[in-house]
């Protein structure tokens, strides 16, 4: 990945950080539960396949 490519990644992050904080409470709570319920989602092994150790994708 090029340095221009990291920086607006990084810019982008820090865009959905504050949007995040500007949030009310109930509003963070939503979604929070939403991205949990993502994570399940998608987290999920297929059957009969087991679940990769964490930490260890290439950047």
């Amino acid at each position: 990945m090029d340095a221009g490519k990291e920086k607006s990644d990084e810019v982008e992050g820090l865009r959905l950080v504050r949007a995040f904080l500007s949030l009310s409470p109930d509003k963070r709570a939503e979604v929070i539960a939403f991205v949990e319920e993502l994570a399940r989602a998608h987290g999920r092994p297929r059957e009969g396949e087991g679940t990769s150790p964490k930490g260890t994708s290439p950047r």
